[in-house]
């Protein structure tokens, strides 16, 4: 429904009170599931982020990091092709609204934390130590680009895309990977 107002009114024109009354529902009640009306676009991050880290958790032992990491960030984002032009209006708003851009650099970090400290323990290394932020924000910036690629071409399907681009990762960016 927010979405919905988003893309009718744009981010910024649409306020707190908009997305509550489209709702049926009161300013109080709206802010008891969001801080502001930039969480709504990113909906329930926390619990996803927690399913990322309970995916790395099952991850076998021996399982290369980047291996285990790769099915994490596909799982993190597979969804029902119903979903696809929610999650696509979703994202444009995410990488496209600079008030959403200012936002999405404390949810960015949260994910590399988790990625940071997924490495760094298998590593054996402090989570905040250089290999393990590389590799986070390596991670991202592959997140990123292929969201970007993917919101460009309708005709895309984001998993195999990042499928690709996170191959191109694992084996050195070569021409022939993915």
């Amino acid at each position: 429904m927010a979405l919905e107002l988003f893309a009718e009114r744009g981010f910024d024109a649409t306020t707190v009170d908009d997305i509550a009354d489209a709702a049926g529902i009161g300013r109080r009640t709206f802010f008891r599931y969001f801080s502001s009306k930039n969480d709504v676009v990113w909906g329930d991050f926390d619990a996803e982020l927690a399913r990322m880290r309970d995916y790395l958790a099952a991850c076998p032992p021996d399982q290369p990091y980047m291996t285990s990491l790769h099915g994490a960030v596909l799982d993190f984002n597979t969804f029902t092709p119903d979903e696809a032009p929610w999650h696509r209006r979703r994202m444009s708003l995410i990488l496209n609204v600079p008030a959403l851009q200012a936002h999405s650099t404390l949810r960015y970090a949260e994910w590399r934390e988790v990625v940071a400290g997924f490495v760094a323990g298998r590593m054996g290394l402090p989570p905040g130590g250089a290999l393990p932020s590389a590799v986070a924000y390596a991670l991202l910036g592959i997140c990123v680009a292929s969201y970007e690629q993917w919101l460009n071409d309708e005709h895309t399907d984001l998993v195999p895309l990042l499928d690709a681009n996170l191959d191109r990762l694992e084996h050195g960016f070569r021409p022939d990977a993915g």
